[in-house]
């Protein structure tokens, strides 16, 4: 349900909240399915397995949640659509599920900070109680986002309607972000556009030490490769300089990389293999 590590003096947990599984080859957009597949098989109807995983951060000034998962509004057909499969012990989903392993309650967070608004990091903002109304997922937490990724969210088109859910923000009191920020001492959101045109990582900083989840910059270590690049994200040119630009620094300074949807690889630290990055020290699941 979690994995834990530690950045400086900050305890972070990486917490599995669920699967989904999504098409392939929209997964790795140009690179040919006899090269992605040797690093993550496709199932029957092409499909790859993700995970869910979020980073719970023990911080001075509250619990600090980092997306949160898909969450427990959608129906069968969508469930079924992209395999997802994060049901949780009471009605709502394994985030929660994890947070109870180690001693939490939703009520417990503090803060929530989402990379962005896609169903599969901001899902679980909000969730669907017992009676059918959508209420806050986490009731004394302080929501951040960007300024610009909740405008882009509220005013889709016929490319990104699919992936922004209005219920999944609507009526969640966000704090806006303008640009790089540090909404809490040691924890940084640094915009890395090119998935979406306002995405941001998150870069947790203590002791001289530092962790980045990267949300769908590199969503899973099979994508470390500079152009692979996925087919969903709407500027792949863009996503490869924010790759490029993040790679200097996360080398140069013994950055640990936290992936957020990897199946099997939580976290590691980026090294060159000949010309190209691969990872070092690898944090595998279980």
């Amino acid at each position: 349900m979690h994995t834990t590590f530690r950045v400086g003096r900050l305890t972070c947990h990486a917490l599995e909240a669920g699967t989904q599984r999504l098409d392939g080859g929209a997964m790795f957009g140009v690179v040919p399915k006899p090269l992605w597949e040797r690093r993550i098989p496709a199932d029957e109807r092409n499909r790859i397995p993700l995970a869910l995983r979020c980073l719970l951060v023990e911080h001075d000034d509250g619990l600090v949640l980092i997306d949160t998962g898909i969450g427990n509004k959608e129906d069968e057909k969508f469930r079924g659509i992209y395999g997802v499969e994060n049901a949780g012990q009471s009605g709502r989903t394994q985030l929660e599920d994890a947070l109870a392993a180690l001693g939490h309650t939703p009520s417990d967070i503090r803060w929530v900070i989402n990379t962005h608004l896609h169903f599969d990091h901001a899902g679980g903002d909000t969730w669907r109680d017992p009676s059918g109304t959508i209420a806050l997922a986490f009731p004394k937490a302080e929501y951040v986002v960007q300024r610009r990724e909740l405008d882009f969210a509220q005013h889709t088109n016929e490319r990104t309607a699919g992936s922004y859910l209005a219920p999944n923000f609507t009526g969640v009191p966000f704090t806006l972000l303008d640009g790089e920020s540090e909404p809490l001492p040691g924890i940084r959101c640094l915009p890395t556009p090119g998935h979406v045109p306002f995405h941001n990582s998150v870069l947790i900083e203590s002791g001289g030490e530092r962790a980045c989840f990267l949300a769908d910059l590199v969503p899973t270590s099979a994508h470390l490769p500079l152009p692979w690049i996925m087919g969903y994200d709407l500027e792949p040119m863009v996503t490869l300089e924010s790759r490029r630009r993040l790679y200097q620094r996360a080398e140069g300074e013994g950055w640990l990389l936290v992936f957020e949807h990897d199946p099997a690889v939580v976290a590691g630290r980026l090294g060159k293999e000949g010309k190209a990055f691969g990872l070092v020290e690898p944090l595998r699941l279980g």
